[in-house]
């Protein structure tokens, strides 16, 4: 009974809009805004683009319409906003208010802006279309690049090699290279002696203490042997004696007393009377 009902009701509601409708032909929306030149009518085509705008975008919410569907409800909603586009432009030449400057921004569920790509807008479900997503990812920042001053502050002993041997590790494997290597030069020495012996050849032993005949760019002296045979060692700079060394300490000795007791006109008279003998 219910349903019936609620059929008779439809019946009667369809009958009732054909009466109301008898005698009037539906006015159709233009195709261009420009064949319109009256204002009210211009806004009136804007107001049915935006209700047919909220329908799709109501209707596009919904994921499990098919990817299909999703892309084709998206595309007829840009369309759309392109048509009212080009009423609201019409508006503001018949004289009416600038909607493309005080008109509120497009924005989602979330009270964001719709994201689009070159004027194409995303929404609802299509935001979540395979590729879409990409296309709002924002790239992570790259890392800042540090100053000379910053990394120079990581910069220590360590990192010019100085605590290699601090760790415990390399100074016992070069101390066992180091034996390894002079006692393969011992054997050396020792192979090469004994051959040196049995072909009859016998060497003196270098005296690593000795010291070569050298000139004297000053003095052309050699070295002299002293009485035991020793050599001695030659100076070639030369060198005061202990009496020259006492005798510069007096002198020292008495300008220093002179500066500390004397006037500067005692001083002066002092000089002059050195100069006066020639001293």
């Amino acid at each position: 009974m219910a349903r019936n009902a609620e059929k008779a009701m439809t019946a009667l509601a369809r009958f009732r809009q054909a009466q109301l409708e008898e005698g009037k032909v539906k006015e159709r929306r233009p195709f261009l805004a420009s064949e319109c030149n009256e204002l009210p009518k211009a806004e009136k085509w804007r107001r049915q683009i935006i209700g047919e705008i909220s329908k799709k975008v109501a209707q596009i919410q919904n994921a499990g319409l098919g990817e299909f569907r999703i892309r084709d409800l998206n595309d007829e909603i840009n369309k759309l906003l392109r048509e009212k586009g080009h009423w609201e432009y019409r508006i503001k030449e018949l004289g009416g208010p600038d909607y493309a400057r005080i008109g509120p921004k497009m924005l989602d569920h979330e009270g964001k802006e719709v994201p689009g790509n070159r004027g194409y807008k995303y929404f609802g479900a299509a935001k979540d279309l395979p590729g879409v997503r990409e296309l709002f990812e924002k790239e992570p920042l790259p890392p800042p690049r540090k100053t000379r001053a910053e990394l120079m502050k990581d910069i220590d002993a360590e990192y010019y090699g100085y605590r290699d041997e601090d760790d415990g590790i390399l100074e016992p494997l070069e101390q066992e290279h180091e034996k390894k290597v002079i006692a393969e030069a011992v054997e050396k020495w020792k192979m090469e002696r004994e051959a040196r012996l049995a072909r009859g050849e016998e060497e003196e032993e270098e005296n690593i203490y000795a010291v070569h005949e050298e000139e004297s760019d000053e003095e052309g002296g050699k070295e002299r042997e002293g009485e035991d045979g020793q050599q001695k060692f030659i100076a070639h700079v030369p060198v005061p004696t202990q009496k020259e060394i006492e005798e510069a300490l007096v002198r020292r000795k008495k300008m220093e007393l002179l500066q500390k007791y004397a006037s500067e006109t005692l001083l002066a008279q002092s000089e002059e009377a050195k100069t006066l003998l020639g001293l």
